[in-house]
């Protein structure tokens, strides 16, 4: 009976004694994750963009607001779109501008917008952020 034990250890029903195809799914598992890591790396990254909705307010009723959107309309940047906009009444007779534009987050900041657009001094006297989306 003890013999026949011991011949029982002797089959390796999982074939773990095959060093050779050990290697080769190796090799075979190395080649797919350097042609799926080629694969992925050729693939374009997704790019960021917001919607944002400026309000530019001007000095006071006289400022000439088409005017004051066409220099609001004049910055440009790479990754910034501008898109509609219109004239709202704040009061008094005094009307803001209401702009809207797409940015890439990568390219384009909010802070470098506001700055460029209040260096119309003349008729910018301020601008906020009404509304900010993540596209």
């Amino acid at each position: 009976a003890a013999a026949e034990e011991d011949d029982d250890d002797d089959i390796d029903l999982f074939g773990s004694d095959d060093e050779e195809e050990d290697q080769e799914a190796a090799k075979v598992r190395e080649e797919r994750l350097r042609q799926y890591a080629e694969k992925k790396a050729k693939k374009p990254g997704l790019i960021a963009k917001s919607s944002i909705l400026l309000d530019v307010k001007p000095w006071d009723d006289e400022t000439d607001m088409a005017k004051m959107e066409e220099c609001v309309r004049s910055v440009r940047m790479d990754g910034l779109v501008w898109g509609a906009s219109k004239l709202v009444p704040v009061g008094y007779g005094i009307k803001k501008l209401q702009i809207q534009c797409v940015v890439e987050d990568d390219k384009v900041g909010t802070d470098i917008l506001e700055e460029e657009i209040t260096k119309f001094e003349d008729y910018v006297q301020s601008v906020d952020i009404a509304a900010f989306n993540k596209i």
